[in-house]
């Protein structure tokens, strides 16, 4: 059964919530805790008292979210390392000694793609082999969640969102190396996480096109916007009709953290793929995202349309989260209005040197409470 948007927004404040008394105490082995999805995720986590071991290269862009939250202060241990590196993964999960593994570490980026395939699809596809190898004789780890992306599917450009049971794809080897991703945790699960004794469940996760406060990576479309209006000039735009699934970051954060309880305390019932995505009014074009930061952001910011020729990018990509919605409860708490008001909120409050921690926590605290 599909659901209409109107349907799913009338269960928005109802939705289940992030369990802080779950978490507390709960010890948690992060992946990617030094990017800006697990920079997030590491402060609330970190917030709510659980015992976080990260894993993770070293941030890449300076400034950085993970420096600029002093995350390594708030964990318990920050390892720098590589998931290609199979025995130093193996080595510190084992000696963290996990209830719980999230799996975000990647190469996150569809242009950086095209450049280097090789290092794309070794670190997307061998990395989840090497974190999963890892969980599996890690005798203390009860919940395992791979998060991977929307673009793991097979992209027809329809109008309809893909749900869980699709298949997978991807016509570049970003998009591709996540639907292998999808594929080698598909089989991992039946082959080594299904029916066994120790009851390690292993569900993967899917989400939209992710944007909020804090993110200063290349060639993605809110920096690259935010850098071009600081320093006085439009943003170019490659491809400002494509539709994508747009979220703040706390969306889809909070999915994994509920689909993470389900697994720990419910089980085999939660093994499998689940989306979370935006409602179906939040799939808008780069143009309107761009539209909505500008009249945030003000002070003459625009935006041109690119004219050199680019690398493919889907023009149309749209996620049915029905099966997240009525199974796990969870449904989005912000439209893109207000994802977009968080935003340039953040970056002036980065910009006036406040104390950019309390202020995160607060967009957490705000998004749990659901106000706007």
């Amino acid at each position: 059964m599909v659901y209409q948007s109107s349907t799913l927004e009338a269960m928005v404040m109802s939705s289940v919530k992030v369990n802080p008394c779950f978490w507390r105490g709960k010890k948690v082995f992060l992946t990617g805790h030094t990017g800006f999805k697990g920079s997030w995720l590491s402060l609330w986590l970190s917030s709510m008292g659980a015992e976080v071991t990260g894993y993770a290269l070293a941030p890449n862009t300076n400034p950085n979210l993970y420096d600029v939250l002093d995350i390594k202060s708030l964990i318990n241990l920050s390892m720098i390392g590589d998931i290609r590196n199979l025995d130093l993964l193996q080595n510190t999960m084992s000696n963290a000694n996990p209830d719980i593994v999230i799996h975000m570490a990647a190469q996150p980026l569809v242009r950086y793609s095209y450049l280097n395939p090789v290092e794309t699809y070794a670190t997307n596809v061998m990395g989840t082999v090497n974190v999963l190898e890892a969980t599996r004789h890690v005798e203390s780890v009860r919940a395992t969640v791979v998060v991977t992306s929307d673009k793991c599917y097979e992209n027809k450009e329809q109008d309809r969102g893909y749900t869980e049971h699709e298949p997978m794809g991807g016509y570049d080897p970003y998009s591709n190396s996540k639907g292998c991703a999808e594929l080698v945790t598909s089989s991992y699960r039946q082959s080594y996480f299904s029916n066994n004794t120790r009851e390690n469940f292993l569900a993967s996760a899917r989400a939209g096109n992710v944007i909020g406060g804090g993110d200063w990576s290349e060639d993605r479309l809110i920096p690259d916007a935010i850098r071009a209006f600081e320093s006085g000039k439009p943003i170019i735009l490659r491809n400002p009709l494509a539709t994508r699934p747009w979220q703040h970051v706390l969306e889809p954060l909070s999915g994994y953290l509920i689909l993470a309880e389900a697994l720990f305390e419910k089980g085999s019932a939660f093994t499998s793929a689940w989306n979370f995505g935006p409602l179906d009014k939040d799939n808008r074009s780069v143009k309107d995202v761009i539209d909505l930061i500008i009249s945030e952001w003000g002070n003459s910011a625009l935006w041109k349309c690119d004219e050199t020729e680019n690398p493919h990018e889907a023009k149309l990509l749209k996620l049915d989260c029905t099966k997240a919605n009525i199974q796990l409860g969870w449904t989005p708490k912000w439209s893109l209005e207000i994802a977009t008001q968080k935003i340039v909120e953040w970056q002036k409050k980065f910009n006036s040197n406040e104390n950019m921690n309390k202020f995160s926590l607060k967009q957490i605290e705000e998004y749990q409470s659901n106000l706007y």
